[in-house]
């Protein structure tokens, strides 16, 4: 019996890692058409992405490279979960409205807070001729997107933010 089990245990931790290594080959990898990306896991609410983000979309202008965002909202941030699902509702509008409310949130981030986030979405919509409806993600959908990309982040051990792969 610990003759099986000895044999078994290393399959399984290869079969582990081997899974985490495909996940992070699928994560990584440029966008169709490209041959590089800038890929990062962020946290709407983490003062380092906010310091970050600009750097970002200045270096894929600039080198006309495409910047690959996933969301990794850490548990400690009480509004950041929520920001990224109300920036998957943006995304449903268009890439370039959901990346354009990313930065506007890292630009004001300093004065949004959980109370006041809906303002925050609400202002941004309003400016940009969006409406948002009183219940963003009715199925869960969103949420689903913002929870597969921290499952992703996870599985290819992403542990602070942001965590940045060119």
């Amino acid at each position: 019996m610990i003759r099986k089990l000895s044999f078994v245990l290393p399959l399984l931790l290869l079969g582990t890692l081997a899974g985490a290594q495909t996940a992070k080959v699928r994560a990584l990898r440029p966008p169709p058409g490209a041959q590089v990306a800038i890929v990062v896991f962020e946290d709407l609410q983490c003062p380092d992405c906010s310091r970050a983000a600009p750097l970002l979309v200045e270096a894929a202008r600039v080198y006309k490279i495409p910047l690959v965002r996933h969301d990794f909202p850490l548990p400690m941030h009480n509004w950041s979960f929520d920001a990224a699902v109300f920036a998957r509702f943006f995304d449903t509008k268009s890439e370039k409205l959901g990346d354009e409310f990313r930065d506007y949130v890292f630009a004001n981030q300093p004065q949004i807070t959980r109370a006041n986030l809906r303002q925050f979405v609400e202002d941004f919509a309003a400016a940009h001729k969006v409406e948002v409806p009183f219940v963003v993600d009715p199925r869960g959908e969103l949420e689903k997107k913002v929870k597969a990309d921290y499952a992703l982040g996870q599985a290819i051990g992403i542990q602070h933010t942001p965590t940045i792969f060119v």
